[in-house]
């Protein structure tokens, strides 16, 4: 366990605490524990009536989380997607700050025999919770060649997706594709090396992992009830590592944001009340933090307040 957490480097992780503005007193949530590196600095700035509730899909998460933390009374966890957080009744008392650290995380993709990885042959499967769902081999036994080849394309922009398509399902009308190795050697075949650095497959099971997760609607849901638990003050904290995520996110906060986003030549837009405000920028790790941690290359956190009714920011 010790060697495990020694891997993980939680990514901006000054940025995003810093950006949920903890308060000793105060009520949070980390709804993708991972392996606690964000939770952990959350923890520490807490005072004895501080709460930290803690989520995560995945039960070997879930695992390291109770490990650690069962035994502080501050501290409450559930094994569930942050998508649910609104359905968890310790929620209800109201949030001060919700954190979502997105994607897949480092002891995800180290473990070969999750199947997230192409560096090491494995089970197809890329399941965040394993309990749960179909697998990545399951999807594409049984997916048309046209669904494979929008998957591939929307969450991967791989613009060889419908050729590494039509090879998938010409590959399992002979045998199925249950491994990482079988399907990364496929797509490398049909792709060739075209980009220097990066193996052809990169693309492809990035797109396959956001599908099989459902991780883009995971993530809306997730916004709408972290704003619906949200106190007036209270912080969103977001770090996204793909640029339909970090889309996402953006596009919810300046939604929420109470600005007109009309057609000249269209009619009057009349603005929904603001009930978010940007906190800054959207930032972005260091040059030494990704010398440091490579993975952290492509994290954009952005950070939001939840604003009262009158839609001013709270002093």
């Amino acid at each position: 366990m010790a060697e495990q957490l020694l891997r993980h480097i939680p990514v901006m992780l000054n940025e995003a605490v810093e950006g949920l503005a903890v308060r000793a007193g105060g009520r949070y949530l980390d709804g993708t524990f991972g392996r606690g590196g964000h939770a952990r600095a959350v923890l520490s700035r807490l005072g004895p009536d501080g709460r930290l509730l803690l989520m995560d899909r995945d039960p070997q998460a879930i695992a390291t989380a109770q490990q650690e933390f069962a035994g502080d009374p501050r501290v409450s966890i559930r094994h569930a997607n942050f998508s649910t957080l609104a359905e968890w009744e310790e929620t209800a008392a109201g949030l001060d700050g919700v954190l979502l650290d997105l994607g897949v995380s480092s002891p995800q993709l180290d473990e070969a025999a999750r199947g997230f990885s192409f560096m090491a042959d494995a089970p197809l499967d890329m399941r965040m919770d394993p309990t749960q769902g179909e697998s990545a081999a399951d999807f594409l036994a049984r997916a048309e060649e046209r669904e494979i080849a929008e998957v591939l394309w929307v969450f991967g922009e791989e613009r060889f997706s419908r050729k590494i398509a039509r090879a998938i399902v010409e590959r399992r009308g002979e045998t199925p594709i249950a491994r990482t190795g079988e399907l990364a050697a496929l797509i490398e075949r049909v792709v060739g090396r075209r980009e220097p650095g990066k193996h052809p497959a990169t693309r492809s099971f990035q797109a396959l992992r956001i599908r099989v997760n459902g991780e883009l609607d995971a993530l809306q849901r997730g916004l709408d009830a972290a704003m619906s638990r949200l106190n007036v003050g209270g912080r969103l904290s977001v770090i996204s590592f793909h640029s339909l995520e970090d889309r996402a996110v953006k596009l919810f906060i300046r939604d929420h944001s109470g600005r007109v986003q009309g057609s000249r030549r269209g009619p009057p837009v009349v603005a929904a009340p603001a009930r978010l405000a940007a906190v800054g920028k959207a930032q972005f790790p260091s040059d030494a933090e990704q010398a440091a941690n490579p993975r952290a290359r492509s994290a954009v956190l952005r950070v939001a307040e939840k604003l009262p009714q009158g839609g001013q920011p709270c002093a």
